[in-house]
């Protein structure tokens, strides 16, 4: 391909052949001694060379502006930090060049650090999750459903009361399994540190791609990511080992079944202490749910239509994880992240795609087992 000097050259070239017949061709014309086929030869020529020059120009216009706008975004990935007035905007490039620092095996850059709030000397205790609220823990392309149910912080070494309240009455917990689920397991829930990786494939396009379409697509990512992880160890039926705690179906929380779904949540939801029956909700698995709908509707159509709060009297939260409905008061569901978190590049050998890599800590804590039910059918027989 040839390169936008040669194509100037060949531009000046062609205009000056061109502009010599069209000269020639202007005098030839009033010049009575000049015969038809002269003429009609010398504007075929004329015709030839201008669509070469359209064709060059053509060319040559549209590699200057992709040169151009190869200048102006290296320019501006080249933009100083401490020159960009607008918040957004250097948090942005500051994540961007993280990013890129981290994917290149370099050092990350003070005023990197700086802009993120970072004093951490790995420079990535403040990118997740200290802008969860706002970043990396929102709106993620996979979903986790208790994020609209369970309380979330990012507290390093967190350590809660269980109960939000308590009175100088000993009688005062009127729920005696609460009671002794406190006297058995203390009034104090302490978090751990439980080790996860989030990795993000990055296609050098991406990567050397604007600042914002980088960071949104590596956010995008890690969002998505922390949800599963989020989704995947509260609902885990086998659980690593160390992590039963954090699954509703391994920390020991009672199961109520009966012969029938339906039957199943009502008899859980009733079997809570009013207190966390209040403020219940089921989660369940959309299958589930369509199939009792169709087994108590037995052929009529209005059941359908109505909302699965009016039939089961609490709100239905669907997550296809829930493979047995968990009722219950999911303000006593607590996900925490600890603020020291690790980034790092790695390549996968398998698609030999650059992975940025997030390490980070966190821990799920259902704070009162007593607050929950789990809803299972009877095996029929």
């Amino acid at each position: 391909m040839k390169t936008l000097y040669e194509l100037k050259q060949n531009l000046v070239t062609i205009g000056q052949q061109l502009q010599k017949v069209e000269s020639e061709l202007s005098e030839k014309a009033i010049d009575p001694k000049t015969t038809t086929e002269e003429i009609q030869a010398l504007r075929e020529t004329k015709e030839d060379l201008k669509m070469r020059f359209d064709v060059i120009k053509q060319q040559h216009d549209a590699l200057e502006a992709e040169q151009k706008a190869k200048l102006e975004a290296q320019m501006a990935s080249q933009k100083d930090l401490k020159t960009i007035d607008d918040p957004k905007e250097r948090l942005i490039k500051a994540k961007a060049e993280l990013i890129r620092a981290t994917m290149r095996g370099k050092p990350i850059p003070a005023d990197v650090r700086a802009a993120l709030g970072d004093n951490n000397s790995t420079g990535g205790e403040k990118f997740l999750p200290k802008t969860v609220s706002t970043s990396i823990l929102t709106e993620p392309f996979v979903k986790n459903p208790l994020r609209n149910l369970s309380t979330v912080t990012q507290i390093t070494n967190l350590e809660i009361p269980k109960l939000s309240f308590t009175l100088s009455d000993d009688n005062f917990i009127a729920d005696t399994a609460t009671a002794k689920e406190l006297q058995a397991t203390g009034d104090v829930v302490t978090f751990g540190r439980y080790k996860f990786k989030v990795l993000a494939g990055i296609s050098e396009t991406v990567l050397n791609g604007s600042d914002a379409n980088l960071v949104s697509y590596v956010e995008m990512a890690l969002q998505s990511g922390v949800a599963a992880k989020e989704k995947k160890v509260a609902f885990a039926t086998t659980p690593n080992t160390g992590e039963e705690h954090m699954s509703f179906y391994a920390a020991g929380i009672t199961e109520i079944t009966e012969d029938s779904m339906y039957k199943a949540i009502k008899s859980a939801l009733a079997d809570l202490h009013e207190d966390y029956r209040e403020n219940a909700t089921i989660v369940m698995r959309y299958q589930d749910y369509s199939d009792m709908i169709e087994t108590l509707a037995n052929g009529n159509a209005t059941l359908y239509m109505a909302q699965p709060e009016q039939i089961l009297g609490k709100p239905v939260v669907f997550c296809d994880s829930a493979v047995n409905p968990v009722v219950g008061d999911f303000s006593f569901s607590h996900f925490n992240y600890d603020l020291n978190t690790l980034y790092e590049n790695q390549k996968d050998i398998t698609t030999g795609i650059e992975q940025f890599v997030v390490t980070a800590w966190f821990d799920h804590q259902i704070k009162l087992k007593s607050a929950f039910r789990i809803a299972k059918v009877a095996p029929q027989a």
